[in-house]
């Protein structure tokens, strides 16, 4: 769910630039704005011990984030990141939480948001705690070809490196290779000009 911008900015919100590795809260980091990107990509990451990344999500273009540590009033269990070149709205937890107190609609549509977003991170909990790797992978780009309109068989572009797919599964990335090449071969998906068609 997304707030509209011209809201936002009717309330005082204010926008910030950021290059691609730029950090746009760290863990541990105390919340204090509701962010919003405008244009770009974010992850939401964390570094186990041994440094090695794990990817909670990666956002786009209208996606609000970092919003539900704002009612828990705790650290940020994650970093933000930017992948590319993003312009970010951001606005006041006092200022949001004012004006969702005299807008209770806004407010009930800003809970149901981060319901479907609990709903599907359960569900991919579910997924990934499964030993089979190309189930991991399968529910991955499904959560996201659900938001797509065409819905036909090899229609969705996977917008995420065999990287990313890797830290989103917790799966090695010679795993992930070796898993998308079997799937290819099963016919779940096919491979053109590198990129993932599911």
């Amino acid at each position: 769910m997304s707030i509209k911008e011209s809201l936002l900015h009717s309330m005082g919100a204010t926008e910030e630039d950021y290059n691609p590795g730029d950090y746009i809260f760290m863990e541990n980091g105390s919340p204090h704005f509701y962010y919003q990107i405008i244009t770009g990509d974010v992850k939401l990451n964390n570094y186990n011990s041994d440094g090695k990344e794990f990817i909670q999500n990666i956002l786009t273009c209208g996606d609000a984030f970092g919003e539900a540590m704002l009612f828990t009033e705790k650290a940020y269990p994650m970093n933000a990141i930017a992948l590319s070149q993003c312009t970010i709205i951001k606005i006041c937890k006092t200022t949001l939480f004012s004006y969702l107190t005299l807008h209770p609609d806004l407010y009930m549509e800003v809970c149901k948001s981060l319901s479907e977003r609990l709903y599907r991170k359960f569900v991919l909990m579910q997924k990934i705690s499964c030993h089979n790797a190309s189930e991991r992978l399968k529910e991955i780009i499904e959560l996201m070809k659900k938001e797509q309109e065409n819905q036909t068989p090899y229609s969705f572009e996977v917008p995420l490196t065999r990287q990313q797919l890797a830290s989103l599964t917790g799966l090695c990335i010679e795993t992930t290779i070796r898993t998308i090449k079997r799937m290819e071969r099963d016919k779940m998906l096919r491979i053109h000009n590198r990129k993932i068609l599911y």
